[in-house]
C-alpha cells in the first residue's frame, strides 16, 4: 500500500491551500503542554478507484504517542486519530455537566456507533477517533489540548478542540460544549482494530 496521497473522492487533484486538514500529519499535545505540529507518516491507503467507492483505510499507529495526534482521509474527509493521556482522560467526567449531549444520545446511529456509546466515546480507552469537521457548518476544528485560559476559550478549559468559524468547542473525545452553534458531537466513523496497532476506518464488522 501506499502513503495518503491528496485527492478528492473521484480522484482528481485537490488544491492544496483549500484542503490541507487532509494531509497526514500530527500535533502533539496534553494537559499543561502547548500543541505543535510534527511530522507523521502512519496511513496506508487502498488505490484511488477504491477510495472513491469509500473503501476502508488502513492506519498504523505504533509510532502515535500519548498527546499526539495523526489525521488520514477516508471518503474526502479528515479523520483524527488521538492518542490521550491519562490526564486527558481523567478530564472527561469533569465536564459532562457543560455538555450539550454528554452520553451521545442525539443521532445515536448516525454520530456514534454503539461500540463508542461510553465516556471516552472510543474502543479502547485512550484512542480517540473522530471525523475533524464541525457538526454546525462543517469546518475544521483546531487542536486546543493545552488547558488553561486561552483566546476565545474559557479561564477552566479543560482541552479540547475550537472551531474558529462560529466559537463551537468540543472535549477531548469530541463532545459539543453547551450554548454553541454546533448541535451534535463529532462524528465517530466506524472502525475496528485490526491488531493493537493497526486501526481499520470504515468498517466495523468486528467491533
Amino acid at each position: 500500500m501506499t502513503q495518503a496521497s491528496v485527492n478528492a473522492p473521484d480522484g482528481a487533484p485537490v488544491d492544496k491551500d483549500k484542503r490541507n486538514w487532509i494531509v497526514t500529519t500530527c500535533a502533539v499535545g496534553g494537559a499543561g503542554a502547548v500543541a505543535a505540529a510534527v511530522p507523521f507518516a502512519c496511513s496506508f491507503q487502498p488505490s484511488e478507484r477504491a477510495k472513491a467507492a469509500g473503501a476502508a483505510v488502513e492506519v498504523d499507529i505504533s509510532a502515535l504517542k500519548p498527546g499526539e495526534k495523526v489525521t488520514v482521509e477516508w471518503r474526502g474527509k479528515p479523520v483524527w486519530i488521538v492518542k490521550r493521556t491519562p490526564e486527558q482522560l481523567a478530564t472527561l467526567p469533569k465536564v459532562d455537566a457543560l455538555l450539550a449531549d454528554p452520553k451521545s444520545e442525539r443521532k445515536l446511529s448516525e454520530l456514534t456507533p454503539e461500540y463508542a456509546r461510553n465516556e471516552n466515546r472510543s474502543i479502547k480507552p485512550e484512542t480517540l477517533v473522530v471525523v475533524g469537521i464541525c457538526s454546525h457548518l462543517g469546518c475544521s476544528p483546531i487542536d486546543k489540548f493545552q488547558s488553561g485560559a486561552q483566546p476565545s476559550l474559557p479561564d477552566d478549559w479543560a482541552g479540547g478542540f475550537l472551531c474558529p468559524c462560529h466559537g463551537s468547542t468540543f472535549d477531548l473525545a469530541g463532545r459539543v460544549y453547551k450554548n454553541k452553534p454546533a448541535p451534535d458531537n463529532l462524528e465517530v466513523p466506524p472502525h475496528m482494530y485490526l491488531s493493537d496497532t493497526r486501526l481499520l476506518i470504515g468498517e466495523d464488522k468486528k467491533a
